[in-house]
C-alpha cells in the first residue's frame, strides 16, 4: 500500500488547480494526469512486480501499477524524502509527487522514447515524466518542432500538454539518488518496461534511447522479450541506430541521442540541431 502524508505534512495547492495536497501525493486523490486510485495495488518486492506487470491489461492498468510501486526501499526512501524535507526552496509552495512517473503519450504510439529515470525536482515533483526540469524543457520543445507535442512547453502536470504518436518511458520510474540507479534496481524496474514495450509493440517503428542507459534498457528489454537483437551489442552514441526485430519479424529501428540533461545541453554536448536530426529519423 502507499503510505500517505504524515499528520505534520501541510497540504500546498497545485500550481495549476489550485487543488491541496500533502507530499508526497496519495493515489486517488484528484492530482492532474494520477492513473491509480486509493485501492490500486502496490508492488513492494521485484517477484511482485513481475506479478502484477503480468496481469494488468493495458496500458493505462500498467500505468496505474508503476505509479504505486514500492518495489525498491533505497528509492522509494529517496524520493520521499526529496518531497518532504528536500525540496528546492523555488518550489517550497507547491506540492510533491515523490510517487515513480509512469509513462506518458500516446497509449498506442509509432515510437518510444526511453529516458533514464525521473529528476529529484522535476518529475518527483510534478508526476509527470520531463515535466517542470531543464530537460523537459529540451524535449518537448524538440518534440513540438517535430510535430509530436502539442505544445513546447511542459511545467506541470494539468498544462494542457498532450502527444500524438508518440509515449514516453523511462528505464527506472523512481527518482535515484546521484541519477545513478543501482543494477538490481534497474533489473527490477525493467519488468514495468517490458510490459510497456510489448503493448506498444504492435504500432511500433521506432524507438529513441536518451543516453546509455536508456540504450542498453532497450536492447536489454528487446532481448528479453524475444526480440532479434544484433550482436556484438550495438554500441550506444548520438545519431547511432540500429534494427531490432520483433518476434514476428517486423523490423523496428533504435536510434541512440545523448540525453538532454542540463551537463550535457549546457556544455554544447547536445545541441537543439543535433536533437532535431535525430527525431527527424524517427
Amino acid at each position: 500500500m502507499v503510505v500517505p502524508p504524515s499528520p505534520d505534512v501541510v497540504p500546498l495547492p497545485h500550481p495549476v488547480t489550485g487543488r491541496l495536497f500533502g507530499s508526497p501525493v496519495p493515489p486517488g486523490t484528484g492530482w492532474p494526469g494520477d492513473p491509480a486510485g486509493p485501492t490500486t495495488a502496490a508492488a513492494t518486492t521485484a517477484e511482485q512486480v513481475a506479478e502484477l506487470a503480468g496481469a494488468v491489461r493495458d496500458v493505462a492498468d500498467l500505468d496505474a501499477h508503476v505509479s504505486v510501486c514500492r518495489a525498491c526501499p533505497r528509492l522509494v526512501a529517496w524520493r520521499e524524502s526529496v518531497a518532504t524535507t528536500g525540496r528546492r526552496a523555488s518550489f517550497a509552495d507547491q506540492p510533491y509527487w515523490g510517487r515513480p512517473g509512469p509513462g506518458f503519450g500516446d497509449a498506442r504510439p509509432q515510437v518510444l522514447v526511453v529516458g533514464l529515470a525521473p529528476a529529484a525536482n522535476g518529475t518527483n515533483r510534478t508526476g509527470r515524466l520531463f515535466t517542470g526540469d531543464r530537460s523537459g524543457d529540451w524535449i518537448y520543445a524538440a518534440l513540438h518542432r517535430a510535430g509530436y507535442a502539442s505544445q513546447p512547453e511542459s511545467w506541470a502536470a494539468g498544462d494542457g500538454l498532450t502527444l500524438t504518436g508518440i509515449r514516453i518511458v523511462s528505464a527506472v520510474r523512481c527518482a535515484p539518488p546521484a541519477n545513478r540507479p543501482t543494477p538490481d534496481e534497474r533489473r527490477t524496474c525493467g519488468q514495468w518496461l517490458d510490459r510497456e514495450i510489448t503493448f506498444v509493440a504492435p504500432g511500433l517503428r521506432s524507438m529513441l534511447a536518451l543516453g546509455s542507459i536508456g540504450w542498453d534498457a532497450a536492447l536489454a528489454a528487446a532481448r528479453r522479450l524475444g526480440w532479434t537483437v544484433p550482436r556484438p551489442k550495438p554500441r550506444f552514441g548520438h545519431g547511432v541506430e540500429t534494427e531490432l526485430r520483433t518476434p514476428e519479424g517486423r523490423p523496428v529501428r533504435l536510434l541512440g541521442s545523448y540525453h538532454v540533461s542540463q551537463q550535457n545541453t549546457f556544455t554544447g554536448k547536445l545541441t537543439e540541431e543535433m536533437l532535431d536530426a535525430v527525431i527527424a529519423r524517427l
